[in-house]
């Protein structure tokens, strides 16, 4: 029985609040292994103390963290917190702020998160510079959560049959206070001042304040001898930051060798193939982009968490707990960015040498000098609304038998936090540039624009977009849990569970298609715009001294701009509504759509019901040994039905764009179920007082991603000549299947010192793997193929040459069906539209279908040491993660693929001092690349995250027994976020936020 009672009280500590150093508890009464006696929690070498018994005396895999040591980590979230745990790597948001984690190389979707042993919703939005979009992803956003009011995380590595099925790459358990557990009352709280160098490097119209306050407190208090209890915490930040990040928003399109299509590079004979430096051979797969943007982004981020608990227990052996946790996480963001098309022009370019060849110079040259410098501005936000109304009964019903009875309803909504929407963008162009040359061999690509004559006069809106989207979600789960002990070395756990998701995810997307223009050049006074220094703004990434990088970046507040385009289309309206407009009409024309029965709306509906069988056995022989055998069994059945526009035609009303028009909607509507036994044995043995040996098996699932179950077919609002893109979705889908193996070999040393090594396995199947097929969707015709095309053809305008194209169908065709014409621009370009007609060929559409493909396997090794250096005070600590995968990116191919993301190595550092009052910890946080996404913005392309590193401290002084000054510094070493394709000059984006600061004190009553 030792090894139990050791581990009662190790686990204590577990259930302390953050507040409760230097605090005495008196003991609980023990329910099971995870329920505590008396533990004292004290300072950083107590907490690591606990966390190491956590580990020790677990059954499985089991890493975590403690009170004291969130509360003296340098971390704005349980996400930053958690990254300190071997094999766990997070990502990091727009902001640099953690999000979303992964788990031995398991991404955020196969992670299954707890609240208290309860599954938790979650709600993100597809939000970044390129738009906003319906939530497909499951990933839980730590970013809504502060570390301040939470007691512990644990991190449960191998499977096990009393947790909910969800997660193959862990199940992840947040613990927040309960009154009961510490007898007596504890009150403490805590103001910071916190200071982002980020906000410093934005223009100074964006900056938003240099100090921002970060409040947090708790009051815990037991009455009538123990037997009532109430806790309140609660925590208020606000953090206005700034992103500065060069980027490639339309994606980079992929050619094998001498291929032919829009946006491949001149072949031999073709104008402009002299101009090629080591052009890639035919069997090198080289990629294009369209566009190079820079773009600064001002973050003002409100977050604001709370819970309330109420205990009561009316005897020894009966506990009712209520509890209520709420989580408000507001975002508003300001966006201005420069950038051009290259409209593949067939310029100059170099490249690297193959099989896969990345450009080291790309180019299109605009002789006239007339092409539009992209200058764009938004206004926009979004704000994500977390709660959970929970209710817990234990009971003692015998020596030998304890149930418990826990339920709770728990919400997540993200919806718009901005007139404008979740996102908003109003697009100007400049038209006087020229030639436009990209450098792409260093890492912040150089746009340079060496005869570009940067002239304001010239300045036009053109098309707008508001973006609005919403993702909803709702749990209700009821959970029984019973325990029955069959003697002093055997233990038999039960269970039955259910779980009702409703999910539901949004948008609708209302885009402008003025690229003819709202007004006139000239029609925007020059007052409008403020003239900024661009490599300035990016001074931490190397390339940013280059002396060809463009020295000019032009910005405009977007209220401003969007006053004055209203007045121009009340005047005399748009080019794509060339009548005047009411203000009514106008406002309306420059704002979001609300009503989302105009867009996508995607609602699923999963239920789950469970139960599970655990029998435990201790084995008082010359090696002690435990086992734990599990069965769990899964059933779920799912109902999804969407609503998709129903398309009516095509219009080619730009020179690179064609618009997708539709009228009303349509729903599809499917359905799936499926069933599983999940099995798990964890065996344990301590071969000495100070080795223990442990080996695990166990079977886990990982569901599908929202809209990958979706019914009906949903298809982008654009297309261009090689047709659009579309997706579908598949209820029947059947959840990843993960078996897993574990084992390791720990030496404890030393109380709170020991060195680690574990082995991990897991050979994941039914992975979600796509198909994605070129086809019609409905009677859409489009004008690129038709009549009026080839005639264009038969005149000498060449097939890359859309200008041509266009103006010839004008000239010769204005007024005929589906020909309209508006007016030319500055550049000669005629404006106007032309619409697909029924003897048009039909517009293709990738459409792309998820299915269930056969999967691989994902094998790694994790390192871990700890060790005090006796009572010195000084201590480190260190961890390292390397992970391996089959379910990698081929970069060779350009099909869909179904490789898997977040795989990456790491490791962790950490250095800390305890004594004369002061406590230091300095912490390196190290990721390795990984592959991001499968898809970007031209489709099955791999976006990849570079390694990186980050460099925290702490210094906390305790003044006195109730007063503690602390000082936060994060990101020291200034780190920068880089992305790229398919090869390392290929940049899809690198981001540079910047060193933040908290200062602050805590006074504990």
């Amino acid at each position: 029985m030792k090894p139990i009672a050791s581990a009662c009280a190790a686990l204590l500590t577990m259930l302390a609040p953050a507040t409760h150093a230097q605090q005495a508890a008196t003991p609980a009464p023990a329910a099971d292994t995870q329920q505590l006696d008396t533990v004292v929690v004290s300072g950083i070498r107590r907490s690591l103390e606990s966390a190491v018994s956590l580990k020790r005396e677990n059954h499985g895999v089991v890493d975590g963290i403690v009170a004291e040591d969130i509360g003296k980590f340098p971390d704005t979230n349980l996400a930053e917190s958690m990254q300190r745990i071997s094999g766990v790597s997070i990502e990091r948001g727009q902001s640099g702020e953690g999000s979303r984690v992964t788990v031995r190389g398991i991404g955020a979707d196969f992670n299954m998160v707890l609240l208290n042993g309860r599954q938790m919703p979650g709600a993100l939005l597809n939000s970044a510079e390129g738009g906003s979009s319906a939530n497909s992803s499951r990933a839980f956003d730590f970013a809504n959560l502060s570390s301040d009011s939470v007691s512990a995380i644990e991190v449960f590595k191998t499977s096990r049959a009393a947790s909910p099925a969800g997660g193959i790459g862990a199940t992840i358990n947040i613990k927040t206070a309960r009154p009961l557990d510490s007898k007596g009352r504890i009150a403490s709280f805590s103001v910071k001042a916190n200071h982002d160098a980020s906000d410093g490097r934005l223009p100074d119209m964006y900056q938003g304040s240099s100090l921002t306050p970060d409040l947090s407190g708790i009051y815990s208090e037991t009455f009538a001898n123990g037997t009532l209890g109430i806790s309140i915490s609660g925590s208020f930040s606000r953090r206005d930051s700034g992103s500065n990040k060069a980027y490639t928003q339309n994606g980079w399109h992929p050619f094998l060798g001498d291929e032919s299509g829009w946006g491949a590079i001149p072949k031999k004979g073709e104008p402009g193939y002299a101009q090629i430096t080591n052009r890639p051979g035919a069997n090198t797969l080289y990629s294009t982009p369209v566009d190079l943007r820079y773009a600064l982004t001002a973050l003002e981020r409100e977050r604001t968490n709370g819970q309330l608990v109420l205990q009561y227990a009316p005897s020894k052996d009966l506990k009712f707990t209520l509890d209520y946790t709420m989580a408000d996480n507001t975002v508003n963001k300001k966006n201005v960015q420069v950038g051009t098309w290259f409209n593949f022009q067939g310029g100059p370019s170099a490249w690297t040498d193959g099989p896969v060849a990345g450009p080291i110079s790309y180019s299109a040259q605009f002789p006239a000098k007339d092409h539009d410098l992209a200058l764009d501005g938004g206004q926009y936000g979004e704000k994500a609304k977390n709660r959970s109304t929970g209710f817990n009964a234990e009971w003692k019903l015998s020596e030998q038998l304890k149930v418990e009875l826990d339920a709770h309803s728990s919400t997540a909504k993200t919806a718009p936090n901005s007139p404008y929407g979740t996102y908003s963008v109003i697009g100007a162009g400049m038209f006087s540039q020229g030639d436009a040359y990209g450098y792409y061999n260093q890492d912040l690509p150089i746009l340079s624009l060496p005869n570009t004559v940067f002239d304001t006069n010239k300045i036009q809106v053109g098309g707008t977009r508001f973006d609005n989207a919403l993702s909803d979600q709702k749990i209700d789960q009821a959970q029984f849990r019973a325990a029955y002990k069959l003697s002093a070395d055997d233990k038999l756990n039960f269970g039955l569970s259910g779980t009702k998701v409703n999910n539901r995810s949004a948008s609708v997307n209302h885009q402008n298609g003025d690229w003819g223009g709202v007004g006139k050049q000239g029609d925007y006074a020059a007052n409008l715009f403020n003239t900024e220094n661009l490599p300035g703004y990016f001074g931490q990434v190397k390339g940013s001294d280059d002396p060809r990088l463009m020295q000019n970046f032009y910005s405009f507040d977007f209220n401003a701009m969007r006053t004055r385009a209203i007045e121009i289309a009340m005047k005399s309206g748009t080019s794509s509504h060339p009548a005047p407009l009411t203000r009514a009409e106008a406002e309306a024309y420059f704002s979001a759509y609300t009503d989302f029965t105009k867009g996508v709306d995607l609602r699923t509906t999963e239920k789950s019901t469970s139960g599970y069988l655990q029998y435990d056995h201790s084995f008082d022989t010359a090696i002690p040994m435990n086992v734990s055998v599990g069965l769990r069994r899964e059933q779920t059945k799912v109902e999804s039905s969407s609503q998709v526009l129903a398309l009516t035609g095509a219009s080619w009303g730009s020179l690179n764009e064609i618009a997708v028009q539709s009228g009303g909607t349509t729903f599809g509507t499917s359905s799936g179920k499926y069933n599983y036994w999940l099995p798990s044995i964890d065996w344990d043995a301590d071969l000495s007082a100070n080795l223990k040996l442990r080996a695990s098996y166990g079977e886990t699932i990982g569901r599908p991603g929202w809209a990958s179950l979706a019914g009906g077919v949903t298809v982008g609002d654009t297309a261009n000549a090689g047709g659009g893109t579309g997706s579908t979705g598949n209820a029947a889908l059947l959840p990843l299947l993960s078996k897993n193996w574990d084992t390791s070999l720990e030496y404890y040393y030393n109380k709170s010192s020991y060195v680690a090594a574990g082995l991990f396995r897991k050979n994941i199947t039914n992975f979600i793997a796509s198909t994605t097929v070129k086809q019609p969707v409905g009677q859409v015709h489009t004008p690129i193929g038709g009549k009026y095309y080839l005639a264009a053809i038969a005149s000498g305008c060449s097939a890359t040459d859309p200008k041509c194209q266009r103006n010839y169908i004008f000239n010769n065709f204005n007024g005929q069906p589906g020909v309209t014409k508006t007016g030319v621009n500055a550049a000669g370009e005629i404006q106007g539209t032309i619409v697909g007609q029924a003897t048009d060929p039909l517009l293709q559409f990738a459409v792309t279908t998820p299915s269930n493909a056969k999967g691989d396997n994902l094998s790694g090794i994790e390192l871990n040491a700890q060790h005090l250096f006796g009572n010195s005070g000084f201590g480190v600590a260190g961890n390292y993660t390397k992970v391996s995968s089959g379910l990698s990116y081929d970069n060779h191919s350009t099909a869909a693929q179904s490789a898997l993301v977040g795989v990456s190595n790491s490791y962790n550092l950490v250095g800390f001092y305890e004594g004369s009052g002061f406590s230091i910890r300095g912490a390196y946080n190290w990721r390795g690349e990984f592959l991001a996404a499968t898809t970007d913005g031209a489709g099955n392309n791999p976006i990849y995250t570079e390694p990186y590193g980050q460099m925290d401290m702490t210094i906390a002084y305790k003044m006195t027994k109730n007063l503690t000054f602390q000082a936060d510094f994060l990101n020291l070493n200034d780190g920068v976020i880089r992305q790229h394709g398919r090869t390392k000059e290929q940049l899809v984006s690198v981001t540079q936020t910047g060193r933040r600061y908290l200062v602050g004190a805590r006074y504990s009553f």
